[in-house]
């Protein structure tokens, strides 16, 4: 069995960060540890209120695995502040994992900051380097850029602004585009387009989250980049397909909708 650790924010409501991670890495035959960021209230549409966990129990976090547990791949979500972001790239320079998938989650579905502003320069100097693949939105990736994105040639050049920013590779996710949704892939030699008819569902808590888990998962258990993605791409699908009639607003996939067929 491949290891593999989400570092990321506990959402209590158990759609999107830590919980929808753990979530897949299980799904897909994985076996996930955590090392916990924020501390989340929210829910399936609004963000009551966060704490931040200090850098040292986050440095803490990741010493306690990393010390004792083969970590075969990582992912990386909420980064709250500068702290957080040198606590990770201390331990990611110190036991270089090959694989490192990081989400670059800046703002709530349910509205409201989880990254700083103050703290973009130190991700886009301090993380973006240690990633060998980078999933931004479009909103993340215009944020992260300073730009505009409104159509595939668009997302061919914010992937190769942020490649050239360091990353491995960079998925750029196009949900937010009109018309099919279109994800657009840089491994670092070529583009990978990947299209899938847009779902007409309400249960899409946590989307990015499981998308940038199961890319993990799957480039741990030695599935080569691009191939990755498209799985990713499929049990996402399959799981927004599937997705729980929970809450009054955006509800979450059904991480297990391969494991129990008989509920769908």
């Amino acid at each position: 069995m491949k290891n593999c650790l989400t570092i990321a924010g506990s959402d209590c409501s158990g759609g999107a960060g830590i919980q929808a991670d753990l979530k897949t890495f299980s799904a897909l035959g994985c076996y996930g540890m955590s090392v916990i960021t924020s501390v989340f209230a929210e829910n399936t549409h609004e963000l009551l209120s966060s704490m931040t966990v200090s850098p040292e129990v986050i440095a803490d976090q990741l010493e306690a695995v990393f010390s004792d547990i083969r970590v075969d791949a990582v992912k990386i979500g909420v980064l709250p502040d500068t702290g957080a972001m040198r606590a990770v790239a201390a331990a990611l320079f110190k036991y270089k994992p090959e694989i490192v998938v990081c989400d670059p989650v800046i703002a709530a579905t349910a509205g409201g900051e989880l990254m700083s502003s103050s703290a973009l320069g130190a991700f886009i100097n301090g993380i973006i380097p240690m990633c060998s693949l980078l999933t931004p939105n479009i909103p993340e990736a215009e944020t992260l850029l300073s730009c505009h994105i409104e159509n595939v040639t668009d997302m061919k050049a914010a992937a190769l602004s942020l490649f050239a920013h360091g990353a491995g590779a960079v998925l750029i996710k196009g949900g937010h585009l009109p018309g099919d949704a279109t994800d657009v892939l840089f491994d670092g030699k070529e583009f990978s387009i990947f299209t899938h008819e847009r779902l007409d569902r309400k249960s899409t808590h946590g989307t990015g989250c499981t998308l940038s888990s199961a890319i993990a998962a799957y480039q741990a258990q030695g599935k080569p980049l691009p191939e990755a993605v498209s799985l990713a791409k499929d049990y996402l699908t399959g799981a927004i397909e599937h997705g729980l009639d929970i809450g009054n607003g955006h509800g979450p996939t059904d991480h297990f909708y391969r494991l129990f067929p008989e509920r769908t």
